[in-house]
């Protein structure tokens, strides 16, 4: 049985700066279940007790924002692949703030520099719980992987602007995605 927590405060915080990956899910009403995999050092922020912060980087799809621009649910989660057993879930309400965006600049100071930076989401939290993640198996933590730094750091931002319009514009639904002008 899962215990829920009123803040992110103390344990939960230091547990989700410590991992190495968590997954974010969405849905449309009518369209697609989506999860998608997080990481990399220093991509999420834990802003107050009731508020996370990631950086979304460039990728193929645009799930999360299109679900999000449509019915603002998001779930985060991070399990414990090392340690002490432990899943950490987020419920809430998510903004989506894109590069060029008039809060684009102060939301992503909070995060190092990444080419492939397409926007900061902010996710507020209305339940955090954890449970027990007695069956995840152990895993042992490699590195983070640079594959995505190389490709946006050979593109220039016409070049960006060129893929994100074409690949981050609808989602697999259809769905508005990325919007780049000030929202």
């Amino acid at each position: 049985m899962p215990t829920e927590h009123q803040s992110l405060d103390g344990y939960l915080s230091d547990f989700i700066a410590r991992q190495h990956v968590f997954f974010v899910a969405t849905a449309a009403a009518d369209g697609h279940v989506n999860v998608s995999p997080k990481g990399g050092t220093d991509m999420l922020r834990v802003v107050d007790g009731r508020t996370v912060a990631y950086l979304d980087l460039t990728g193929s799809g645009i799930e999360t924002i299109a679900h999000v621009r449509l019915v603002n649910r998001i779930t985060l989660m991070w399990c414990a692949f090392e340690g002490k057993p432990n899943i950490v879930r987020v419920h809430g309400s998510a903004r989506v703030i894109p590069k060029g965006h008039a809060e684009w600049e102060h939301a992503y100071a909070q995060f190092p520099d990444n080419p492939g930076a397409r926007a900061v989401i902010v996710v507020t939290a209305d339940r955090i719980s954890d449970s027990c993640g007695m069956a995840v198996p152990f895993m042992t933590f490699e590195s983070d992987r640079d594959a995505l730094d190389r490709w946006a750091s050979s593109r220039d931002d016409d070049a960006m602007n060129e893929y994100w319009g074409r690949k981050n514009s609808r989602s697999i639904d259809g769905f508005e995605g990325l919007v780049l002008q000030d929202d």
